[in-house]
């Protein structure tokens, strides 16, 4: 028996789900069409994953959106990315009276440099239009029902015409979102793709030299080999850390690690510290400034290179004297030194786990939507939104982005959904 009941039922309150909720109550309401829209969350304190994104800032989106920022299926993500993009999303969070501000990576924070700016801006317009917002409700079940669907959770049922599953992924769990939503969308007869840590730190070997160069970012060419097949080359800003290495370059590259160990495949890293130069242009460079100083030591002059702090451990290494003359540098030894500047392989144990993963790789097919509305293909009335879908992007606000535009475009089509269903009333 169902104590409850609404139009519009959305399962999960974070970035997607919020947006997916105002969505559909501002449709409603400018529809002329009355409606209850609920809004369920498991957690006692809503949005936990924007409060700690961006470092506490929250990224809202960037200034520069393509499909190629993301991974999946890019005819599909070019679709659903045009039905409301970054111009949209900038005026949008304006009408909820966040300014944004844009930095020289091109990513857009809200002025205040405070997530919860954000978070609060969110939550004041659910309420205002009228949203039914219930934390702590733990849903357990989503089934069908004749007269749609029933939502079952911690504090009893909910009959509701329309749904909106938006869970979360399985990164950052003490979030909230660990991975029940791919149980719910199984249980609808979707397909959920293997899914991974994406955007996650990498943890090196205890013999490398890693902890000795914590704190240290500098750029790096990333190069990733799957079974020996070149998939993935980028260059940014690489982080030393007392357990690995992090920072943009290596969290947009560790879903390929990630992904090719999941199944078993031969997965290999390499950085190229000196991006832009090949093997034979640093030969030629070395025996030049080998001509040029002869008495300036090897350490001195990998340093013009690379940081000092580097050039060191990489000499050490390499088993070579950081203070060795130029000049005495025997051919193998600058041959180990050309190899590791330009193609050092990176000894991964393992990835830094879902508590430390910004994004899951993996998920609902996206060719099980369509992308016109996130409406299931399968299952009339049921909507997939946000990080349950099978499409990840690169750090810098692209899957906050995700989240905004497949929420919306969502709510906007449940609310429509059902105002055509409902029979107006007969005049007297």
């Amino acid at each position: 028996m169902t104590d409850d009941v609404a139009d519009v039922a959305v399962v999960g309150a974070g970035a997607a789900g919020l947006t997916g909720a105002i969505a559909a109550a501002e449709t409603l309401a400018q529809g002329g069409t009355s409606g209850r829209v609920l809004l369920l969350d498991g957690a006692k304190q809503l949005g936990a994953k924007i409060l700690v994104s961006g470092g506490g800032r929250c990224n809202v989106t960037h200034e520069a959106i393509t499909p190629k920022d993301f991974f999946g299926n890019r005819n599909i993500i070019r679709n659903v990315l045009a039905a409301f993009p970054v111009e949209r999303t900038i005026a949008w969070f304006k009408s909820l009276g966040v300014d944004l501000k844009r930095e020289p990576t091109g990513k857009l924070f809200p002025i205040t440099d405070d997530a919860r700016t954000v978070l609060n801006a969110l939550l004041d317009r659910a309420r205002g239009v009228g949203i039914t917002v219930r934390p702590n409700h733990r849903v357990s079940e989503v089934t069908t029902s004749g007269a749609g669907f029933l939502v079952r959770h911690s504090h009893g049922v909910t009959q509701a015409s329309r749904v909106m599953l938006a869970t979360g992924g399985r990164s950052l769990p003490r979030t909230g979102s660990d991975g029940f939503g791919y149980r719910l969308a199984r249980g609808f007869g979707h397909r959920v793709t293997p899914t991974v840590p994406a955007l996650v730190p990498l943890i090196l070997a205890r013999s490398m030299f890693h902890s000795m160069l914590s704190g240290l970012s500098h750029d790096v060419e990333l190069i990733a080999l799957v079974d020996g097949r070149e998939v993935d080359r980028r260059t940014g800003s690489l982080l030393w850390t007392h357990f690995g290495i992090s920072g943009p370059v290596v969290m947009d590259a560790s879903r390929f690690w990630t992904l090719a160990t999941n199944r078993g495949a031969q997965v290999d890293l390499y950085g190229n510290f000196v991006p832009g130069r090949t093997s034979d242009e640093l030969k030629e460079w070395f025996v030049a400034q080998a001509a040029d100083h002869p008495r300036r030591s090897l350490a001195r002059i990998l340093s013009i290179l690379v940081p000092d702090r580097l050039a060191e451990s990489l000499c050490r290494h390499c088993s070579c004297n950081p203070q060795e003359l130029m000049a005495q540098v025997a051919r193998r030894d600058r041959e180990r030194l050309l190899s590791a500047l330009a193609r050092f392989r990176f000894p991964i144990e393992r990835d830094r786990g879902w508590n430390f993963a910004e994004v899951t790789a993996g998920g609902v097919p996206l060719e099980e939507i369509n992308y016109r509305t996130m409406e299931s293909k399968l299952v009339p009335g049921l909507y997939v939104i946000g990080e349950l879908l099978d499409c990840d992007g690169r750090i810098g606000g692209f899957n906050f982005q995700w989240a905004w535009t497949t929420g919306w475009l969502a709510g906007q089509s449940a609310a429509r959904s059902f105002s055509a269903t409902k029979v107006p009333p007969r005049s007297v």
